[in-house]
């Protein structure tokens, strides 16, 4: 971003994966050896020497930027790596094939899901329609918060947000400590009435209900200005709701 090196887009169809290729080409100027394991892994990249891996998430600005889909639950935990988001939003408006990064989020996993437990699974069941033959499939979407929509302070600034406790290099200084607190229920199981099209969730008390979880933001010194604040629950619903109904 300093070096304002740009995005090139792919096709015009492309939402995503010019942000990925950008995010590839700087782990490659840094020198940190990575495997790409393809469009659909889990996650984009994993380095080589260090057990830890990154998703990007391309957004655009203006644009839905407050919540993101995936068929993953967000997680810093995978495979015996850590793992960190990167987002990015570019702007929507610029019709040239090069565009830049107009800020950058990089972010721990567990600031977005602090549960390494769950095993996502796709299942299946036949037997639906008037001769019983038709296969249903549940194949979920997750919708999580994007740090735009869950902090204040990151827009146009590079940041990176890790667990307080992460040990980290002299050239960052810490703009902000955020907290996240774990609900009162969670969500354990879902039905779903063919005859309405009803979506119920079954709820059970959090085991680890009111645990925080503290992360630090921070950012390379001498860049960017202003401090990084966890927005209110009011904030972040509202945020969410605007545009993101899809």
């Amino acid at each position: 971003m300093q070096r304002a090196i740009l995005t090139q887009r792919v096709s015009r169809s492309d939402k995503e994966f010019h942000f990925q290729n950008w995010v590839g080409a700087r782990l490659e100027d840094v020198g940190l050896q990575h495997d790409f394991i393809g469009r659909n892994s889990y996650p984009d990249f994993t380095l080589v020497h260090h057990p830890e891996g990154y998703e990007t998430k391309g957004l655009q600005w203006p644009g839905r930027e407050a919540s993101y889909d995936n068929s993953r639950v967000p997680t810093g935990k995978h495979n015996g790596r850590t793992i960190y988001y990167a987002f990015g939003r570019y702007p929507t408006s610029i019709d040239d094939p090069e565009y830049p990064v107009v800020d950058l989020v990089l972010c721990h996993g567990d600031f977005l899901n602090a549960d390494h437990t769950y095993v996502h699974r796709n299942t299946s069941f036949r037997g639906f329609g008037s001769y019983g033959d038709l296969l249903v499939r549940d194949r979920k979407v997750y919708v999580a918060p994007t740090p735009f929509a869950l902090t204040g302070g990151t827009t146009g600034q590079a940041t990176l947000i890790a667990p307080d406790d992460v040990m980290l290099n002299g050239r960052l200084e810490q703009v902000g400590k955020l907290v996240r607190t774990e609900t009162e229920h969670m969500v354990v199981g879902y039905s779903f009435d063919l005859r309405t099209n009803k979506l119920t969730p079954q709820l059970a008390p959090n085991p680890s209900a009111g645990q925080e979880h503290r992360f630090a933001a921070y950012r390379v010194k001498g860049q960017g200005s202003g401090a990084v604040t966890m927005k209110d629950t009011e904030q972040v619903d509202e945020h969410i709701r605007v545009g993101d109904d899809e």
